[in-house]
């Protein structure tokens, strides 16, 4: 027995979209080293769908939906969360979720189903929630449009081949798009606000204390929502963007280890180069070799 793809059965108007990959089709993307990671099982574009709502209680595959315009609503494992223009919903497999517009200013939505071997590896690059507030991105529409595109390439291996590497582009290009989340005080933490205060720090240093007194939160509330958002500990990355300049320092190859210390703020060099060892997986004194042959 196949998977079964539950789409809804909203009724198209015009200008609507939908689009089932064949069960052939889907079998070959499956077994295709190509394809088999990850791969579309449906496509849609549903413009201001009023009525539109669907209730899965144990589904089958994974679900992205984005929000282009209007407003809906998800109900899932953490109550209900209200959807607006920019939103995007992650919507795993084996989780019992319901959506639908907004009754008043109906949703415009964009939505793929995707199956693969990888296809909970590429949702664990974009974290454990539900609703991720990315803004209207328009990559990310065109990338959608692209991927509706497939329905007038005839029903061949090769175009389908490639529409599941757009869609792992689509995915894996998400991860890194700046996250943001709407906290109880009605302000807004910016994953990218917060790394413009790191690198404002990168020749210094900077604590936990002092970077959740800059956004106004306490301690425990700013490093559990940096989490939430990105999966590491805020002063993790910091880290990361310290040791990443340290490579671009070493890469010009006329700066001595000790040098680039003491320009990240580190006045003990073996402690830097300790750490350095630690993140980029060997001492810069030799990667500063591989740049000198």
């Amino acid at each position: 027995m196949g998977l079964r793809v539950e789409t809804s059965n909203w009724p198209l108007p015009l200008g609507g979209q939908r689009f089932i990959t064949p069960p052939r089709l889907r079998r070959l993307l499956a077994r295709h080293p190509l394809s088999a990671g990850c791969y579309p099982l449906a496509i849609g574009f549903y413009p201001e769908a009023v009525g539109h709502r669907m209730s899965r209680a144990q589904p089958e595959d994974d679900l992205l939906i984005y929000c282009r315009s209007g407003k809906g609503w998800l109900h899932g494992e953490d109550g209900r969360l209200e959807v607006g223009a920019g939103d995007l919903l992650l919507l795993p497999r084996d989780t019992a979720h319901a959506y639908g517009a907004d009754a008043d200013a109906p949703w415009t939505i964009y939505w793929v189903h995707f199956d693969g071997a990888l296809s909970q590896d590429f949702l664990d690059l974009l974290g454990s929630q539900p609703l991720r507030r990315i803004g209207v991105q328009p990559r990310l529409l065109g990338d959608f449009e692209a991927l509706l595109g497939l329905q007038r390439q005839g029903l061949n291996a090769l175009p389908f081949i490639h529409a599941a590497h757009r869609l792992q582009a689509m995915l894996s290009s998400l991860a890194v798009l700046p996250a943001r989340v709407n906290l109880k005080s009605g302000r807004v933490l910016d994953i990218e606000a917060v790394h413009a205060v790191m690198r404002e720090h990168l020749h210094g240093s900077l604590n936990l204390d002092e970077l959740a007194e800059h956004f106004h939160l306490s301690r425990f509330h700013f490093a559990k929502t940096y989490r939430a958002l990105t999966g590491h500990a805020p002063i993790q990355d910091f880290i990361q963007l310290k040791m990443a300049l340290a490579c671009r320092l070493l890469d010009r190859g006329d700066v001595e280890v000790r040098q680039v210390a003491e320009q990240l703020g580190y006045e003990d060099a073996y402690y830097f180069s300790r750490l350095f060892r630690k993140v980029v997986g060997m001492a810069p004194s030799h990667y500063r070799a591989l740049h000198l042959g």
